[in-house]
């Protein structure tokens, strides 16, 4: 059976037309953004522009900036290129999967291509992109969470190394944020034209630490594929699982990220919803209490834990 590749017949027509080549003579070295020193400038000058621009609204700025049709483009339109990136992938890395198996598509030499090389740098160049999610945050004056910065900063340090380092597991946590960002951005252009509120939310939060889970098993299976066969052949058992192809230090900074990924987000995810919970019971306590003096000991009850009796106002998600 022949996978159809729809897709990216499409692809070879628009980069002919766009750049005169075809996808499979990409090289990434050849390409804008290809140097660490580029990736690290431009690191830090979000981080500047960031710091700087809350500094700004803070003394110049009087009343938070919305631009709610600008907003509904920006995630909208992250919502469409992350499908259609993500079915290019998949048009590609399924037919590998059902011929080969899992460990060959995350470690094989052959499971590395130029073609794919070229998609994983689209997905790079989205990642600068999506730095004006926090920009949109500064002009509402909203609170920056530390895992929106360090997520948005991070992800464009880690999509820079996968593609230096051309580990063939890069495909797994690539795929799986595609997935998570058609929906998650669908959500925030939703909130930009309804005010109602959306019952799957906490789900989705749920979905970005599973994500993680499920990118920890493909690459410390791949690291540690690969550190069984090339750097400590003998010393830890390798169970016939071979070697595997990309440079160390991907591995390495894939393993640190992604783990800081998730333990930021299950945080995250507690501090959110467990205050919510907390304080949707203290509200009942406070409803039900008879008098001032139960009043009094439901608020001492509530203090104690954490938690506010009356309404939290909704945190944004971290991605």
């Amino acid at each position: 059976m022949t996978w159809p590749t729809y897709a990216n017949d499409l692809f070879d027509k628009a980069a002919l037309a766009i750049s005169g080549h075809l996808p499979d003579e990409f090289v990434f070295e050849k390409a804008p953004l290809s140097t660490r020193k580029e990736a690290a400038q431009w690191s830090l000058a979000y981080l500047a522009i960031v710091l700087g621009g809350q500094a700004f609204m803070r003394s110049a700025v009087p009343k938070p900036v919305s631009f709610k049709p600008i907003f509904f483009l920006h995630n909208a339109m992250l919502s469409i290129v992350s499908a259609g990136l993500l079915i290019l992938f998949l048009e590609l890395v399924i037919p590998d999967l059902l011929k080969h198996g899992l460990m060959w598509s995350i470690c094989h030499e052959d499971a590395w291509n130029s073609r794919l090389e070229l998609l994983f740098y689209i997905n790079y160049l989205i990642k600068y992109y999506e730095l004006l999610d926090t920009i949109f945050l500064v002009l509402k004056k909203k609170k920056l969470e530390f895992l929106h910065v360090y997520h948005h900063a991070a992800t464009m340090v880690l999509c820079y190394f996968e593609l230096e380092g051309r580990t063939a597991v890069s495909w797994v946590p690539v795929t799986l944020n595609l997935f998570v960002h058609v929906i998650m951005y669908y959500y925030y252009a939703r909130t930009a034209v309804s005010s109602k509120p959306i019952w799957w939310k906490k789900y989705l939060t749920t979905l970005q630490i599973t994500q993680f889970i499920l990118d920890i098993f493909a690459i410390y299976l791949a690291t540690y594929t690969y550190v069984s066969s090339a750097m400590l052949p003998g010393v830890i058992p390798n169970f016939g699982l071979g070697t595997c192809r990309g440079k160390p230090v991907a591995a390495w900074i894939g393993c640190v990220i992604i783990t800081s990924y998730l333990g930021l987000f299950v945080q995250f995810f507690i501090k959110t919803y467990g205050d919510k919970r907390r304080a949707a019971k203290a509200k009942k306590e406070l409803k039900d209490a008879g008098g001032v003096g139960e009043k009094e000991k439901v608020l001492k009850g509530v203090k104690r834990e954490g938690a506010s009796p009356v309404r939290r106002k909704n945190r944004t998600m971290a991605d």
